[in-house]
């Protein structure tokens, strides 16, 4: 199998040809999937959008033992590299391979699904490949039961957001998805499948999470459940000052347990009447109206909204929900007149961002270019973030919603691979979620943008981590690693030792083998 892939590396040879020897090299590999040498241009893309790297092939496995055979091989190659493919919402080609081999993990997305009962608490066993969407609809349509920690979007797939970390609104409470994960199946940059939790292989199970791909190949997770509420209160109130609204949100997040919302977010937006980056997009609802003579004559180019919302079920009385949301909303600095709620299903509000992909599709904006920015940054930076980025860089917006809400320090696991900022208990993640059109600023100048925000960060010190991080040097990445590089580097060292994973985060170069 190696010799004829290898092969195709360095032949120009037709397609035809290459259609000829795609049966050997099944037969070869002995995979239960497939193998595609052709049709290989939706691997060579991402949702980013700004970067393309062809590969050799795309391997669609049947399941883990599929993906070993195929990393095993490469194992005994003099070079070739490997690179797990989710639903492909990578940004900056992270979950490419130029000239290697693209494991679609989609194909493995049916192969897990069983509810498992441990010391009391339930979880649910799932495939690396299964999309969130999926999980939810499964967990409460069979179960009644939900996970604890989402992102915003959920078209994407377990294996690809717990090699990151997986971030949303419920975060403050439970920490990111990579915190809620009690065990996982990973195959190795060596091939070996390997099952591991805080008690077994441990350092590939911390190090898988949040590993960006570079120890194994997440091929099973075995997810923490709690049980789902049937409706959601959901809920946007609006701030013209900067300090009242991280004032409140920071209250929120720190609060007890049963004793604030179940989910806090928030956003910067434009003050003004742009669809898509002002007033117009805060309310909930079509029918619901933004009264912008409600912002006090003081408000400055940005205005902020914080997000929040209250779980309950249909057995709930409505007045005992009311009073619950009356009794923390009165507690806060919000403009009066600009409170926006309605209630939808628990699993209406988590498919929440399935609407924008729809109206993105319609309108010709998902499939183009998305240079986002993410970041982790200190509470202690914040607010001078928010004054150089926010109200000068950011002032008319990016086209899409610029995310700010706190997280909490403790709930996130020091021994995963996952970087955050170094100081305080509480930071914030920032997102600009740019979404592009044809009338609107070229890609590269966007491009631009965001690297003038991260200079700034660093030529302003302030403590910050990017989030889905994509860097050039690997002196870049010791610097985004910190104290923490000897440990990254000793994980790659025992779990990826010629390096051939994830080669489009671009750390550490395929060690070219001679024997």
């Amino acid at each position: 199998m190696i010799a004829c892939l290898e092969r195709f590396i360095h032949e120009n040879d037709t397609e035809s040809r290459q259609d000829d020897d795609l049966p050997n090299i099944c037969q070869s590999l002995d995979l239960q999937g497939s193998i595609d040498c052709v049709a290989t241009g939706l691997a060579g893309k991402d949702f980013g959008g700004t970067y393309s790297f062809k590969p050799l092939a795309i391997i669609r496995p049947a399941g883990a033992d599929d993906v070993a055979r195929v990393v095993k091989a490469a194992y005994r190659s003099p070079s070739m590299t490997v690179a797990a493919r989710g639903n492909g919402h990578s940004i900056n080609g992270q979950a490419m391979a130029d000239g290697g081999v693209v494991i679609d993990m989609r194909s493995t997305a049916e192969n897990q699904f069983k509810i498992v009962r441990m010391n009391g608490e339930m979880f649910v066993d799932v495939s690396g490949g299964a999309l969130w969407e999926d999980v939810l609809i499964r967990c409460v349509s069979g179960f009644n039961l939900a996970p604890r920690s989402w992102t915003d979007y959920l078209g994407l797939t377990v294996g690809g957001t717990l090699s990151n970390a997986g971030v949303s609104g419920q975060a403050f409470r439970y920490g990111p998805q990579s915190s809620n994960v009690s065990e996982l199946d990973v195959v190795t940059g060596k091939g070996d499948i390997l099952t591991c939790s805080e008690r077994e292989n441990s350092e590939l199970f911390f190090g898988a999470l949040g590993g960006i791909g570079q120890f194994g190949i997440i091929t099973r997770a075995r997810v923490k459940l709690q049980p789902a509420p049937d409706m959601v209160r959901w809920i946007r109130v609006v701030y013209s000052e900067f300090e009242e609204f991280t004032r409140d949100a920071e209250w929120l997040v720190t609060l007890p347990e049963g004793k604030s919302f179940d989910y806090v977010e928030g956003f910067v937006f434009v003050n003004s009447d742009d669809p898509v980056n002002g007033w117009p997009s805060v309310p909930l609802d079509p029918d619901q109206g933004f009264d912008q003579t409600a912002i006090p004559p003081t408000a400055g180019s940005v205005l902020y909204c914080l997000e929040v919302a209250l779980h309950y079920q249909n057995s709930d009385h409505p007045s005992a929900v009311d009073t619950v949301v009356k009794s923390l909303l009165g507690r806060l600095g919000f403009i009066n007149d600009l409170k926006f709620q309605m209630d939808v299903t628990y699993v209406e509000f988590l498919s929440r961002v399935k609407q924008v992909e729809e109206h993105a599709r319609a309108n010709g904006t998902w499939d183009s270019p998305h240079p986002w920015l993410n970041m982790f940054i200190s509470k202690r930076d914040i607010a001078d973030f928010d004054r150089m980025v926010f109200k000068r860089l950011l002032k008319e917006g990016v086209g899409g919603p610029m995310l700010m809400y706190p997280l909490l320090r403790s709930k996130w696991d020091n021994r995963t691979s996952v970087m955050i900022p170094a100081e305080g208990e509480i930071f914030y993640i920032v997102a600009l979620l740019r979404f592009t059109h044809s009338k609107g600023p070229c890609v590269e100048k966007l491009v631009s943008q965001n690297q003038e925000i991260v200079q700034l960060c660093f030529n302003k010190g302030f403590d910050f981590k990017l989030y889905l991080p994509h860097y050039h040097s690997q002196d870049d990445w010791k610097r985004h690693f910190g104290n923490q590089w000897s440990r990254f580097v000793d994980r790659k060292a025992s779990f990826d030792p010629m390096a051939i994973l994830a080669p489009g985060q671009k750390i550490f170069k395929r060690i070219i083998s001679h024997s």
